[in-house]
């Protein structure tokens, strides 16, 4: 597993988990704003950047445990943690069955239960047959405005670069992965502190579904930016504050 550490060792450790297809590059617009405050781990998942795909499939449990097998490689005994999509479904696992190792828990642009099953299964279907080239163009749409899309090119043409570095049978697995995983019944059991951000724009997982892991979650904020999927790069600063606010006890 790639990772990267960076900050005073005794400042409180915050994890950043990714969403599909997207490297730990996803979170440079936070670096700044929340390295002062925070030690920032980041870490590319399975197949992702420059992390090792495995073979054969695996769950959001399987990813959940290689955060725990990252905190006790690094010593780390607690930690907040900040997922986006993805990357917030293995948030919602560590905050059901590892309450014990966070502090407190970040849910950006997700869902207890993202997307209908035919639509996974079409895509995985797709990159598994012709890679992931033709699921690119929409990805990007879904991710950011069309205003964003217009005003910062260079960030859009950056973020399919990455896209594309990710192993095809890696995302297929994590598609799969994504596909399974339902916290609806489970997510009243968090006990951790949490934030849900969402993205008035965000087709992938809209704030309606934001809404209802603030409402079942007991005790959670409910933060809504002007933006689509990727709310921490196109409303960075709403986003950083945020998290700045919430996690600062």
């Amino acid at each position: 597993m790639h990772y990267a550490v960076s900050g005073d060792r005794s400042l409180p450790v915050l994890v950043f988990s990714n969403s599909l297809g997207a490297s730990l590059a996803m979170w440079e617009p936070q670096i700044q704003a929340l390295g002062s405050n925070f030690r920032l781990l980041r870490y590319d998942t399975r197949g992702h950047g420059q992390s090792n795909a495995t073979e054969g499939g695996h769950s959001i449990a399987d990813l959940g445990r290689d955060v725990l097998r990252l905190l006790d490689t690094l010593e780390i005994e607690r930690a907040s943690f900040c997922g986006l999509s993805m990357g917030g479904l293995v948030g919602q696992w560590l905050g059901v069955h590892a309450p014990d190792r966070l502090h407190k828990l970040v849910l950006a642009n997700t869902a207890a239960k993202i997307g209908a099953p035919e639509v996974w299964n079409a895509r995985i279907a797709l990159v598994l047959r012709e890679g992931l080239d033709p699921v690119i163009p929409g990805t990007l749409e879904r991710w950011f405005t069309p205003a964003f899309h217009a005003a910062h090119p260079e960030i859009v043409a950056a973020t399919a670069a990455m896209l594309k570095t990710t192993d095809v049978p890696a995302y297929a697995a994590c598609c799969a992965a994504i596909r399974d995983a339902d916290f609806r019944c489970s997510i009243q059991a968090i006990s951790t502190p949490a934030l849900v951000v969402a993205g008035t724009h965000d087709p992938v997982t809209p704030p309606s579904d934001g809404r209802f892991l603030a409402e079942n979650i007991p005790g959670a904020s409910y933060v809504e930016l002007s933006a689509a999927h990727l709310s921490n790069v196109e409303a960075a600063p709403g986003f950083n504050a945020a998290l700045v606010e919430f996690l600062r006890d």
